[in-house]
């Protein structure tokens, strides 16, 4: 009896836990425009001790909602990298490594072909889409072949259930956390890389890759530069359980919004990049303004700038690459030269765009780890 007792506590525990997570899960368009506004007008910092208090706080309920107070032991297993192909000043490659004990990390290798003392790193985190997904499509073959001719060594992953990464579903109740282990361990291996300069990395991706790109460079200041494309709003906390399927907005009367987690990133250099057709819409006089002054309270407003395309639409298309190209080249030291023609146009055309086949990670020859666990039940285990 007295175990059918504890049995029935311990479920009954698990339901109340579950059901007070959900209700402080902030997802999609959890503010209206108006409540948005509204937030960062009634939680404005004066001075740089006030937002110091604030900023710690957000970063405890970052960990503390994913479950990352201590990240998972780093596995012990070197990467992969093969099959190189050599392209019009770039090299591509492609890499896999483990995560977690188990759990592989899939992706490319963009380098530049012309040897350097050292090499800036980037890491390129991708968006949603399909047809094709991830990795594979045009606007992001685009921009890591075009960083890397301009002398950085680029690293773009495949997004949980997406490409290669096919261990479990992207819609994984813990997909938050893991791709955010994923990104601190893409990190890892970038530094890792021969000549790779740890005082320039630099991280940028759009829409859920914005959000990628935001809580990295919030937990981890090895991040020196970031450039989140079309994600950061005052009022819209990411439609994914990849972005929002935690509670690190909200815990009791504790409140935040992804204005304030990417302010996080002050006073180290950040550029968003913002268009009128979606949630950053309203960049120019709401999100950017609020996250200047966080950055004016350390002397740094001019780190911080925005780059908004009113008829554009939700992508990181070719104008939202060309205000990226030099931002980081400023800030991580890139020739952007090396990508400008006569007329002084940044031209991506020497980027060759490839099938989704000639990108893909596991094949006959390199098929993926005996030890990688499958399925959302096995995975949810590891973490």
């Amino acid at each position: 009896m007295k175990t059918l007792y504890s049995s029935l506590f311990v479920a009954i525990l698990s339901v109340t836990v579950v059901t007070a997570q959900k209700s402080e899960l902030c997802q999609g368009a959890y503010f209206t425009e108006e409540q948005g506004k509204m937030f960062l007008a009634n939680n404005t910092y004066h001075t740089k001790a006030e937002w110091t208090s604030r900023a710690e706080q957000i970063r405890a309920q970052l960990r503390e909602g994913m479950g990352l107070q201590v990240l998972p032991p780093k596995p012990k297993s070197k990467p992969t990298i093969y099959g190189k192909m050599v392209m019009d000043g770039y090299t591509i490659e492609k890499v896999f490594f483990e995560s977690m004990p188990g759990f592989y990390v899939t992706g490319n290798l963009y380098r530049p072909t012309k040897q350097q003392k050292s090499y800036a790193g980037i890491l390129c985190p991708h968006g949603h889409g399909d047809n094709p997904q991830g990795r594979f499509r045009e606007q992001t073959q685009k921009r890591c072949g075009t960083l890397a001719r301009m002398g950085a060594v680029v690293f773009v992953w495949d997004m949980v259930g997406q490409g290669d990464s096919r261990q479990c579903e992207h819609s994984m109740a813990k997909g938050l956390k893991l791709q955010t282990i994923n990104s601190i361990r893409a990190l890892d291996f970038l530094e890792s890389l021969p000549g790779v300069d740890p005082k320039r990395i630099a991280v940028t991706g759009e829409s859920g890759g914005g959000t990628q790109t935001f809580i990295l460079a919030a937990l981890d200041n090895r991040v020196k530069v970031a450039v989140p494309c079309v994600m950061v709003s005052a009022h819209f906390f990411g439609g994914c359980v990849c972005e929002s399927g935690l509670p690190i907005h909200k815990k009791g009367d504790y409140q935040t919004n992804n204005v304030q987690i990417a302010s996080l990133t002050a006073p180290r250099p950040m550029l968003l990049i913002s268009d009128g057709a979606d949630w950053t819409k309203h960049t120019p006089d709401l999100e950017y303004p609020y996250i200047r002054g966080i950055y004016s309270l350390y002397g740094k407003a001019g780190n911080v700038e925005n780059v908004h395309l009113p008829d554009e639409k939700h992508d990181y298309g070719p104008s939202k690459r060309k205000a990226m190209y030099p931002f980081l080249a400023k800030y991580i030291g890139l020739d952007l030269k090396a990508v400008t023609d006569d007329k002084g146009n940044i031209d991506e055309s020497q980027v060759k765009v490839l099938d989704q086949k000639e990108l893909e990670v596991f094949d006959k020859a390199h098929p993926r780890p005996a030890n990688a666990v499958m399925g959302n039940e096995a995975v949810m285990s590891l973490l």
